[in-house]
């Protein structure tokens, strides 16, 4: 029997619907219903317009979601204060010492200090790989600059490609890559959360596509 025309495109589209699923989550109704699990960390809301969200600082795991691939899509705002701000999100969590973290440094984007510049968004790999460690290492392949950057206090959107072996991070709807390396460990796939240290940061517009 043959499939009809509009059989074989329902197919189709049915393959495509099941190789990526898109899910976008209300971090303030998380936070209502208890779903953002901190270490004793303090979590508000954060409503203006457009970004309903939420501000903290440490780990807030989202209770129930594990993440392998796919994207993670998020606005996120910092601090313009030297060594005072880090913001981003941790992926591939095993608990609060395990897990790999994409975050930025709001104050070095754009900073007129060329070296700090290059400090924009950095990728590191809990416990093993810190970003000290990498600087001294590997310096200038897990962290690099943002083009154009972000003003330091202004939300700014984080779309962050991860696949089997490579982390990859665009900035404000960049099709250029900011950041483009190589996975640092044999995880595949673990607890995934709002990651910020220091002073507290805002996070809103979460939406996890898993491939």
């Amino acid at each position: 029997m043959k499939l009809s025309h509009l059989g074989s495109i329902a197919i189709v589209i049915c393959i495509a619907c099941n190789a990526a699923s898109a899910q976008t989550y209300d971090l303030q109704k998380l936070l209502k219903e208890k779903k953002l699990v901190t270490a004793g960390k303090k979590v508000v809301p954060l409503t203006e317009p457009g970004k309903s969200g939420v501000s903290m600082t440490g780990i807030s795991w989202i209770e129930g979601l594990d993440f392998s691939t796919g994207t993670i899509d998020i606005d996120l705002r910092g601090k313009d204060v030297v060594q005072k701000s880090f913001i981003g999100i941790a992926f591939h969590g095993v608990d609060t010492i395990t897990h790999d973290v994409v975050y930025f440094r709001p104050f070095n984007f754009r900073s007129p200090d060329p070296v700090r510049k290059i400090h924009a968004v950095q990728y590191v790999s809990h416990p093993e790989f810190t970003w000290d460690r990498l600087r001294e290492e590997r310096n200038g392949v897990f962290e690099k600059g943002i083009d154009p950057p972000p003003l330091a206090t202004d939300w700014f959107h984080a779309k962050i490609e991860v696949t089997t072996s490579e982390v990859i991070v665009y900035v404000n709807g960049s099709s250029t890559p900011s950041l483009r390396v190589k996975k640092l460990n044999e995880r595949v796939n673990g607890k995934i959360g709002l990651w910020n240290e220091a002073l507290d940061g805002d996070f809103a517009n979460l939406t996890i596509t898993k491939r």
